[in-house]
């Protein structure tokens, strides 16, 4: 019951807050709503040619092919091979990740190493291209020399620390 209340009083209380310090709330809510649209302008230009490579990888088969080229890396590192496509798919697409961290929990069940694998893996990682080109289309940064690579490398620490958590806990 309680957790029902929390949205409503977090909004209530923002509202009481800019009513006390006397800001024109509706003022700053239309201005808000206008920098958002004028990120979202900025950043669509890097997020419509992102969107349809993952669809074209997915559709053709090479995210299949990639995932048996990857497998026996990842079993070397302690990661499921079935984990695989997930690991591929989810630095481009949450959705994409989403749906195929829930095929995976379908095929091996949710309590399974790999459905537990596969849950911790979706909770502790990013969908790296996609914050970086929202992040830095926001910010106006146009070289990504260091941010993609790092970026990339905590993923992949995420992924090894993930199988270690749940081989460890479970």
């Amino acid at each position: 019951m309680l957790w029902n209340l929390i949205a409503p009083l977090i909004v209530l209380s923002v509202a009481l807050y800019g009513l006390f310090r006397r800001v024109d709330i509706f003022s700053a809510m239309i201005t808000g709503a206008k920098e958002g649209i004028s990120v979202s302008a900025r950043i669509l230009p890097a997020l419509v040619p992102l969107l349809g490579a993952i669809t074209m990888l997915r559709s053709s088969g090479g995210l299949g092919a990639l995932s048996s080229l990857c497998a026996p890396a990842f079993d070397l590192l302690g990661i499921p091979p079935e984990c695989a496509p997930l690991i591929i798919i989810r630095p481009f697409s949450g959705s994409g990740a989403l749906a195929m961290g829930a095929g995976l929990m379908a095929a091996y069940g949710p309590d399974s190493l790999i459905g537990r694998t596969t849950a911790v893996m979706l909770g502790s990682t990013e969908t790296t291209f996609y914050a970086v080109s929202v992040i830095c289309g926001a910010a106006g940064i146009g070289k990504t020399r260091y941010i993609i690579p790092a970026a990339l490398l905590g993923d992949l620490a995420g992924y090894i620390t993930a199988a270690a958590a749940v081989r460890w806990l479970f």
